[in-house]
């Protein structure tokens, strides 16, 4: 059984946010349709907590990094505007996922910052949980952001241990993998043009709708560093904590207005 109340595959651009999207709202209007659409399935499942699992976050090269301070805050800046968030860590949740993930002899650490517990223990909110939970119910978070140091095997398995800490717990959870894709689709983007994107990400749509997510683990090295996805860990992740026999994938939208590619499924 899928441990998880709902869960997705959401991008991050910042001009995804309805307060960002400037004098260009159509640029990203379909994927923005798409997060309202699974913002309200995620609002209708009613979740306690809701896992971000983002490539954006504190990162400690060669281990899993797990928020574990009281609060997480941050911001993102687009189009002369500024969207700002304050969230909750459900602290709880979080350390119960690191000792899983500790007890199937994966490489994890759980991060806090200035003090132990009170107003001064927080972390800062990055753009990858940010943008996705605008659109998502106000609720306490845990964030997870992955190592990519570690195996595409690795992150499976910590995906796995992921699925027994929630189904240990009482708690109705939601999950987000947080994904952009490929992000050479521009010479005038920052990492420049390579046909490797768009193949990248129509192999990624196929997965998505045929539901071999775990397959994404195939993709050679020299395929991603010339596409340059940031969607392959965290969704691998995902595959791992919600078996295939569990998952009723259904792709929402695909497009890459920019130089980057922005997906969303619901699961």
């Amino acid at each position: 059984m899928n441990p998880f109340v709902f869960s997705c595959i959401a991008p991050h651009g910042g001009e995804i946010i309805p307060e960002l999207e400037g004098s260009q709202p159509k640029r990203m209007s379909l994927t923005r349709e798409s997060l309202i659409r699974l913002g309200n399935e995620m609002n209708n499942a009613n979740p306690d907590t809701i896992i971000v699992l983002t490539p954006h976050g504190t990162r400690i090269n060669g281990q899993f990094s797990i928020s574990d301070s009281e609060r997480m805050e941050g911001s993102v800046a687009e189009n002369e505007a500024t969207f700002s968030m304050n969230r909750k860590i459900d602290r709880y949740l979080a350390k119960n996922i690191a000792e899983a993930v500790a007890k199937a002899n994966l490489p994890v650490g759980t991060i806090n910052y200035a003090t132990a517990a009170g107003p001064f223990s927080c972390l800062p909110l990055d753009w990858g949980a940010i943008v996705p939970l605008r659109f998502m119910p106000d609720v306490p978070i845990v964030v997870i952001t992955p190592s990519r140091e570690l195996s595409y095997e690795k992150h499976l398995q910590f995906g796995k241990a992921l699925r027994e800490a929630v189904q240990a717990s009482k708690k109705r959870i939601g999950l987000i993998a947080s994904c952009d894709w490929s992000h050479t689709h521009d010479e005038n983007g920052p990492y420049g043009y390579h046909l490797a994107a768009k193949e990248l990400d129509q192999e990624v749509v196929t997965l998505i709708r045929q539901n071999q997510l775990e397959k994404m683990s195939d993709f050679t090295d020299d395929f991603v560093d010339a596409a340059k996805p940031d969607g392959i860990w965290q969704t691998l992740i995902l595959a791992g904590a919600i078996l295939p026999e569990e998952r009723q994938v259904k792709l929402l939208s695909y497009e890459a207005p920019t130089y980057f590619g922005l997906l969303c499924a619901s699961i």
